[in-house]
């Protein structure tokens, strides 16, 4: 009996770990693919066209038009949405001119508030103070290289953490509550208030043909993908876990511009990368042990 309350247990806990690990390197190969969309639409337009694309397959697959909303649904799911849209929008702004892996760890401090805010154990402050250690030894705040980052860059990164914040509140509402088809729709808000920006920045290119393919490549890795895990993930972890977990951002961020942007790590940058890992494995146990007690009490 005790075994297989163990192994529910561990099932009920990885396959929303592994959804969110999937969710986060489909996310930052997105990104890397998405800067090569910035000479010809800039970051808004790269933005919009991920978006609307997204909007459209995720709309396809969950056709959430065959669920009744209420309409006091709609303001959660609106939030939702114009949360992701600034998230988007901003992460974007900021990686024209700062690293993608330095973005990333910047924007880590939305979700890292909200592990912080939702925590009640010791253990769990533990492991996010573990999280700190190694954000603020990934962040050059104290090297040379920190007066080369662009403040600008910086300001649009904590804007996006702020939004972040805001999504992962308002998405656990919206989908404890409404089911995983509601991100189709706040994608489709999302989409429908960045579109316009977009326009702007961009004109008639942002329809052209030739940006056509990777346009849908970087919806898909950026968007349809890891919006649709995510959203499971929103609804099987708690927040705490959930933004403690997101701490791995950083560590895809800087293996995906390494790879693809051509961009390097310090041996220190990587020792920050494997402390805020060990925090993530270490916070997700934690809350494993302390179901496995439950339930066999």
């Amino acid at each position: 009996m005790l075994k297989f309350i163990f192994s529910s247990t561990l099932s009920s806990t990885l396959l929303p770990v592994l959804a969110l690990v999937t969710a986060m390197a489909s996310f930052q190969l997105g990104a890397s693919l998405a800067k090569n969309l910035f000479p010809f639409i800039g970051a808004q337009g790269t933005t919009a066209v991920r978006l609307l694309f997204s909007a459209i397959a995720l709309l396809c697959f969950f056709r959430p038009w065959r669920s009744k909303l209420e309409p006091k649904a709609w303001r959660i799911i609106t939030l939702y949405g114009l949360a992701l849209g600034g998230m988007n929008l901003l992460f974007y702004m900021a990686i024209r001119t700062v690293p993608l892996g330095v973005a990333v760890a910047f924007e880590f401090a939305g979700p890292l508030t909200v592990a912080v805010l939702a925590s009640r154990r010791v253990i769990d402050f533990l492991w996010i103070s573990l999280a700190c250690i190694g954000l603020s030894v990934l962040l050059p705040l104290t090297s040379k290289a920190s007066s080369e980052l662009d403040p600008v860059g910086i300001m649009y990164a904590m804007g996006s953490a702020l939004c972040c914040a805001f999504y992962i509140i308002f998405g656990k509402r919206a989908g404890t509550v409404h089911g995983h088809r509601i991100v189709a729709i706040a994608v489709s808000v999302a989409a429908t208030a960045v579109l316009p920006i977009g326009i702007v920045q961009a004109g008639s290119e942002l329809f052209s043909l030739e940006i056509l393919p990777l346009g849908i490549g970087v919806a898909i890795l950026s968007s349809a993908i890891p919006y649709s895990l995510e959203m499971y993930v929103l609804t099987q972890l708690p927040a705490r876990t959930f933004g403690t977990l997101l701490s791995l951002e950083p560590a895809f961020a800087a293996i995906s511009g390494m790879l693809f942007l051509n961009e390097s790590l310090s041996s220190k940058q990587w020792i920050a990368i494997l402390a805020i890992i060990t925090a993530s494995i270490g916070i997700t146990i934690s809350r494993q042990k302390k179901k496995i007690v439950r339930s066999s009490s």
